[in-house]
């Protein structure tokens, strides 16, 4: 339990004494509660444990803490004067974190101050956690709301309050971006390409952020089960995730430059929508021939990686995606998949997530199953041909790697950790702002 809280105690009983008659053992996400005298009442004392001290020990301890005083107007937390400070505060703060439309859910504690520990840390974060919750919010807010011109619009928005440069593409000027259009056609909400910048001083070196947006999910004419369609608001994930990260770059000195690129579109079904079998033309000429309208989210993206690698000139570039329902088979819910073509990016992408609490798995290219993208009427084909039903991630990943160019790439698949079922640590239920978190890390590093 942290030493700290032992001022705050009136109580004729030593701290020692309490925690050993709580048997406690200061373990992360334990809290003690004990009643105290004050200002001629009684109030409320947690003791929490922080465990090792260690950054995911009080990032446990900051949710439970924040999680134990729900309903509560404010909380007090004194921070320990050891240990990563900042991980408790985006702990406390996400566990904190809420939305709603009208008065459905019971509100979390109020306000949350935080006493002590070393200002930086404190504000770094802060600045972590609100970009999280930026990132939740865009996520969680409803597909009757959410069309792709309010993505892109929300986007313009975080780049006049963040001092980023800002240009949106809209029809006709998607002309050359095949795969956008194709998915978007069939709605009456037309897609949009967005493109943030940030860039530093000096930059050390120049990364691309792509990231799926889109903004409704039926499948297309390929359709979805109801079931499967219910949490579909969420599938831009991945182009919140960029947006976010993007917010912060200025606050933390990103001493890289960075673009961010978000291909919106909705997935609908109408007399307009694409059909499978047809062929489309991809950013930069390569054909693809759409065997199954509900593998969208490789068609939008494909556009954004051809286009960052045929104008941009990026060092690096990494897509995030809720791309397939094969990851999250795969890893489940608490890890996202992660494929690359550079080891020494794999390995710092990995790190950073290991750093932040939002884990990732490397995960094979495996250039056998590149021929299951064999199409006989097209370059190739946005399933496996071969309908074997396996490998699902691998092959999109696969797909995408076509549109890279050849440079340091990297693809993280978020369909598992991006949503939530319930509250659990720092994570609340609905959209959890993964990838946020660890690219921030990574950028920042």
């Amino acid at each position: 339990m942290t030493p700290a809280a032992a001022s705050w105690l009136e109580s004729p009983v030593p701290v020692d004494a309490l925690l050993a008659h709580y048997e406690a053992k200061g373990e992360p996400g334990e809290v003690v509660e004990v009643p105290v005298a004050r200002d001629g009442g009684v109030r409320r004392v947690l003791l929490y444990g922080t465990g090792d001290g260690s950054a995911a020990a009080l990032r446990k301890a900051g949710a439970a803490v924040a999680r134990r005083a729900k309903g509560r107007a404010s909380l007090s937390v004194v921070v320990p004067s050891e240990g990563e400070s900042a991980a408790l505060v985006e702990g406390a703060l996400l566990a904190a974190y809420t939305f709603t439309i009208g008065n459905g859910r019971t509100k979390p504690v109020g306000e949350i101050v935080f006493v002590g520990g070393d200002e930086r840390e404190l504000k770094r974060g802060e600045a972590v956690a609100r970009a999280t919750a930026l990132a939740r919010d865009l996520v969680n807010t409803p597909s009757s709301v959410k069309t792709p011109a309010w993505l892109a619009d929300q986007a313009k928005a975080v780049a006049a309050e963040s001092g980023l440069d800002v240009r949106v593409w809209e029809e006709p000027e998607l002309g050359e971006f095949g795969g956008i259009r194709a998915v978007g056609q069939g709605s009456v909400s037309p897609p949009r390409l967005v493109q943030l910048s940030y860039t530093p001083e000096n930059p050390r070196a120049h990364v691309v952020l792509a990231g799926k947006g889109i903004t409704f999910d039926t499948g297309g004419l390929s359709l979805k089960p109801t079931e499967g369609m219910k949490a579909m608001k969420t599938d831009m994930a991945g182009g919140a995730a960029v947006i976010a990260a993007m917010s912060a770059l200025a606050a933390f000195e990103a001493p890289v430059r960075v673009t961010g690129l978000v291909a919106c579109a909705e997935n609908s079904i109408s007399g307009s929508a694409q059909r499978p079998g047809d062929v489309i033309t991809q950013y930069g000429g390569r054909t693809v021939e759409v065997l199954n309208t509900d593998a969208e989210g490789r068609l939008v993206l494909a556009d954004a990686l051809a286009y960052a690698h045929a104008e941009l000139d990026p060092d690096v570039v990494v897509d995030i995606a809720t791309l397939t329902g094969a990851a999250k088979v795969a890893l489940g819910q608490s890890l996202a998949a992660v494929y690359s073509t550079d080891d020494s990016l794999a390995a710092a992408l990995v790190d950073a997530g290991e750093a932040s609490g939002e884990r990732l798995w490397r995960m094979p290219l495996v250039e056998d199953y590149r021929a299951m993208l064999d199409s006989d009427v097209a370059d190739l084909a946005n399933i496996d041909t071969m309908k074997s039903g396996a490998a699902g991630s691998i092959t999109a990943a696969l797909f995408l790697r076509e549109f890279t160019g050849g440079r340091p790439w990297a693809h993280l698949d978020i369909a598992g950790p991006a949503r939530a079922g319930s509250d659990e640590g720092e994570i609340t239920k609905g959209g959890t702002g993964f990838g946020v978190r660890l690219l921030l890390r990574y950028l920042t590093a």
